[in-house]
């Protein structure tokens, strides 16, 4: 029982450790954001952020994880009613490419993240990415709605397009006026892939 109530306690400090992050980060950025005033603010210790995260860029990388999840889960979402493959594969891009204007997917992972953790492409959350991209693009290959092509370079070309496209638009002077421009370039670009 104890150990059961060991692991639960350790789950909801890590859960709170996030949470507290996540909002220092969105408000402060990375760079700016006390890790003594963040874990007082939910009554914890910094000891508590190095044994569940190792130091403060083990605790982005969770933040970052977390955030890219959900963004994957909101393209996914929004594409979820189209019925054509190819629709959808778009769509899903599309939707991604526009998560680079919510200004907490805009600050945390778009542009602390890449600051701090590297290269994007090797985070474990754009590897799930990948293999979904790499999914849907071996099933249009395989019933002709994609040209013939090499599946894992077309769904990584996909795949880093829009993860560009999102940084380009986050990092731009005015992202507003940015993303269309973004977004027609992308949608040319992934079309050249669809069989005619």
């Amino acid at each position: 029982m104890a150990v059961k109530r060991r692991a639960e306690t350790m789950e909801e400090n890590r859960s709170k450790l996030v949470a507290a992050a996540r909002k220092a980060f969105a408000e402060k950025g990375f760079a700016a954001a006390s890790m003594d005033e963040l874990t007082a603010s939910v009554g914890l210790t910094r000891g508590a952020l190095y044994h569940n995260f190792g130091d403060k860029q083990g605790l982005l990388a969770a933040v970052v994880a977390q955030l890219d999840g959900e963004m994957a889960q909101r393209a996914r979402e929004r594409a979820a009613d189209i019925l054509s493959p190819w629709d959808r594969l778009l769509a899903e891009g599309i939707a991604y490419i526009e998560m680079a204007l919510d200004a907490e997917v805009q600050r945390i992972v778009l542009l602390d993240g890449p600051a701090f953790l590297g290269d994007p492409s090797r985070w474990p959350s754009q590897n799930a990415c990948l293999q979904a991209t790499r999914e849907a693009v071996s099933e249009m290959v395989r019933d002709g709605i994609m040209n013939p092509v090499d599946v894992e370079a077309a769904a990584r070309l996909l795949n880093g397009a829009a993860l560009n496209a999102a940084l380009w638009v986050a990092a731009s002077e005015d992202p507003q006026a940015t993303l269309p421009k973004v977004i027609d370039a992308f949608t040319q670009l992934a079309s050249g892939l669809r069989a005619r």
